[in-house]
């Protein structure tokens, strides 16, 4: 695929991620796309007459290749969709970027990943319920993730540098900027473990319509999200609100009755919208960790499942075969199926006794 066709898309005007993808899947690749007529674009899914009426095709292939100098110059790395190092939890959310600006080392696709946000308005109780927070998760071999703002956000990316825990910040800009400028010293440090991403090209000012965008990100890149501290206003809230669209766990620190940055995290544990966090062992319970370890050593009994369909039979096998709890977007990959078709089919697994679910939405052979 050309680099050059893959940024350009993403410049076409009136073309988001979701049809850019619907696109690519009935043409094969970025580059086709701009080769075809208008006329011929129209037989994807969802893309409209009307809508390719307003396509400056031309255009976006002159701003790409001022990105790809861009690029160049500052040491970026593109991640297409379809990369391998694309982070496979976030594709699996339909409404992800179509590509993500890197910078840095950081895998993206460890094993284990974690989102910490919370208010720009850190008190003293959040930023230490934070420093506990990474000390805690240090162990578990994970890679944590936040949006470089003000308050829990950077007081969890230093944390993670302290503890040498790998961070990733996903920003609301470009990268010819930093907001806050004063997170610039902080960015820079976590370029060595872990690193930056953006879906935004150079030029994008950090407006405030691109942080609920942001957010998407932060949420959709890992296996649950962790709210410190927050008010009953701000991105803190908005990011548990998409991590639940995208079937995350989502997790929150108690505070005390009135106090001002603690009313969204009781408002969210309150209406069933997080889990109540008192301690990492909370944590690693519901989302299944401290089992791997029995998981391995205990001999299974398995039935045998003569009562499913080929589909089925074929999830039951990678369940089988991995052995330790599996995770339903893990498994949306391995048995190249979307998760909504997969979630009906784990469902009647379980009904018929072959499969069962485990906290943090993973799944084992029974």
């Amino acid at each position: 695929m050309s680099l050059h066709h893959q940024i350009a898309l993403t410049f076409v005007k009136k073309i988001g991620p979701v049809l850019a993808k619907s696109m690519i899947s009935k043409f094969g690749d970025a580059e086709q796309i701009f080769r075809l007529s208008k006329t011929a674009l129209t037989k994807a899914r969802g893309i409209g007459a009307k809508t390719l009426e307003l396509a400056d095709f031309d255009e976006a292939l002159r701003r790409a290749e001022l990105e790809l100098k861009f690029i160049e110059r500052n040491n970026i790395d593109v991640l297409f969709y379809t990369d391998p190092r694309y982070p496979k939890r976030l594709k699996n959310c339909h409404d992800s970027p179509l590509l993500l600006f890197s910078r840095g080392n950081a895998n993206l696709n460890m094993q284990r990943v974690i989102s910490i946000v919370g208010t720009r308005n850190a008190t003293d109780y959040g930023r230490q319920l934070c420093k506990q927070l990474v000390e805690e998760l240090q162990e578990y071999n994970i890679l944590i993730a936040s949006g470089l703002a003000l308050g829990i956000d950077v007081a969890a990316h230093k944390e993670c540098l302290r503890m040498g825990v790998p961070t990733v910040g996903v920003l609301g800009h470009g990268y010819d900027r930093m907001y806050p400028s004063q997170n610039r010293g902080t960015a820079e440090k976590m370029l060595e473990n872990g690193g930056l991403l953006s879906e935004y090209p150079s030029g994008t000012r950090p407006d405030r319509e691109n942080f609920p965008q942001r957010n998407r990100i932060v949420a959709g890149m890992a296996d649950a999200t962790v709210v410190v501290e927050a008010g009953l206003k701000g991105g803190a809230l908005i990011t548990a609100e998409i991590a639940n669209s995208y079937n995350r766990d989502v997790f929150a620190f108690p505070g005390r009755l009135g106090d001002e940055y603690s009313e969204g995290c009781n408002f969210l544990i309150r209406n069933h919208k997080a889990q109540l966090l008192t301690c990492v062992a909370d944590l690693a319970y519901s989302l299944g960790w401290e089992k791997n370890s029995e998981l391995k050593n205990t001999p299974e009994q398995l039935i045998l499942p003569i009562d499913l369909s080929t589909g089925e039979r074929a999830i039951y096998d990678i369940i089988r075969e991995n052995r330790s709890p599996l995770a339903i977007d893990d498994l949306s990959i391995k048995a190249n199926m979307p998760i909504s078709q997969l979630a009906m089919a784990l469902l009647d697994m379980e009904l018929q006794g072959f499969i069962r679910s485990l906290p943090g939405k993973t799944y084992s052979i029974n």
